[in-house]
């Protein structure tokens, strides 16, 4: 939930979508025109206040919270202390990977050994963290930017480094639908931020196809890792040779 002020912004939008002036709100909670625009005005009222005006608007409390909360500016980013708390229980980290894909409890739990309880509590962790806002039916709503990005030199990109990196790339990428390209030139500065828009565009098609074949079944979907990367380098053992 946001602060008051927020809660008061929001309200005053409702007003104005229902057409309804400060005037008919004024009439329905029995004050001066005035008083309600002073309230407004000053954005500092009792919540019991702003209860009432919920009811003048015939709007449940809680769907306006809903919308301040929804109206909140998304993260691009976690702070350190936010990526310590994910990366410091495995599972944890599993199920943040699992609802950055926006998969289901159900999704979660059926793909891996994980109990109800168990990733109801690990969501309700993610909620406290700040990646989620979790809603009933243990549904949720992802509080991060389309542009959010793992911190580059934080402990979750350090944890892949140290345990996921060789992995990854130890594979053939030779199976259906796999590959893996190198690439090495020398561009103009200039064009560099072209080619990592391009490459954020690609990033962006794959995330949106893995949502949109949610409703595939299993046996039309098969898990993929989409790994894009550019950066000024060279590889130290031919930096060695270098005159």
């Amino acid at each position: 939930m946001g602060t008051t002020a927020d809660l008061v912004t929001a309200i005053k939008k409702e007003l104005k979508a229902a057409r309804m002036t400060y005037a008919d709100l004024a009439q329905s909670l029995g004050l001066a025109e005035s008083s309600v625009k002073r309230m407004l005005a000053k954005g500092d009222m009792p919540l019991s206040r702003i209860d009432a005006m919920c009811r003048a608007l015939k709007l449940d409390f809680a769907d306006l919270a809903r919308r301040v909360a929804d109206a909140q500016p998304l993260l691009a980013q976690l702070s350190q202390e936010q990526e310590s708390a994910v990366v410091a229980d495995k599972k944890l980290l599993l199920v943040a990977i699992c609802v950055l894909s926006q998969w289901t409890l159900e999704q979660i739990t059926s793909a891996y050994r994980l109990t109800n309880a168990e990733c109801i509590g690990y969501l309700a962790q993610l909620d406290r963290i700040g990646i989620i806002e979790l809603r009933p039916l243990n549904r949720y709503r992802l509080k991060l930017a389309k542009t959010f990005r793992w911190r580059p030199h934080g402990p979750v990109m350090d944890y892949f480094r140290d345990n996921a990196l060789l992995d990854y790339f130890s594979g053939g990428f030779n199976g259906m639908g796999e590959g893996l390209l190198l690439v090495h030139g020398s561009i103009s500065r200039s064009l560099a931020p072209s080619f990592m828009e391009r490459m954020q565009r690609v990033a962006q098609d794959f995330a949106q196809q893995h949502l949109a074949d949610q409703k595939l079944g299993d046996k039309d979907r098969e898990g993929y890792t989409l790994l894009l990367a550019m950066r000024s380098w060279e590889f130290e053992a031919f930096g060695r040779l270098r005159r």
